[in-house]
């Protein structure tokens, strides 16, 4: 069971959707990752980046350990959709990077909360990035015969782009976490 006591109504509500939105966009990208673009991208690159919004806009808003509960049900969650939809290997391979780069996520925008609004974002999606691409990627692809190196490489370079892009949401989705963060630390 999922400890949620001292949060509220609303809190259990954004927390319920960040956990949605994780196995949703983790399952899809598992299976996107499939489906190749050309020799430097698959259609999971563009979907994947997508998880570390939820995870930040999480811990922005309800803490390190209430982002953590999103990582963890998200992952069991998507673990078990991609066993079904996806490649096993694949779902392997997910299931590790994003574990550990989302953990990693966590611990690096959590030190960071304190500086200027967009550097816990920031630093910590591009780092944690990194390592998921290079967990994920190795251990789906390597012996495979497929151009995986091209494809990591690519799929690091829409991460850095993406998480660029998705600063802009993030700086405007934090108007909306801000009741939920003062309703936390009122605690």
């Amino acid at each position: 069971m999922i400890n949620v006591s001292g949060t509220t109504p609303l809190q259990r509500v954004f927390l319920l959707g960040g956990v949605i939105a994780m196995a949703v966009v983790v399952t899809a990208s598992n299976i996107l990752v499939e489906m190749p673009i050309n020799d430097w991208l698959t259609w999971g690159a563009l979907s994947y980046p997508f998880a570390f919004l939820v995870t930040d806009l999480t811990n922005r808003a309800l803490g390190a350990s209430k982002a953590r509960i999103v990582v963890c049900v998200g992952f069991a969650a998507a673990v078990i959709m991609s066993l079904l939809f996806a490649d096993p290997r694949i779902a392997l391979a997910s299931g590790s990077a994003f574990l550990l780069a989302h953990l990693l996520d966590i611990f690096l925008f959590d030190k960071l909360r304190q500086a200027a609004w967009w550097k816990a974002p920031l630093f910590s999606s591009v780092i944690a990035s990194f390592l998921d691409t290079v967990i994920f990627f190795s251990l789906a692809f390597a012996g495979t015969g497929l151009p995986w190196e091209t494809w990591a490489l690519g799929d690091y370079g829409i991460k850095l782009f993406m998480v660029a892009v998705l600063i802009l949401p993030f700086r405007g989705l934090l108007k909306f976490t801000d009741p939920l963060t003062l309703a936390s630390t009122a605690r």
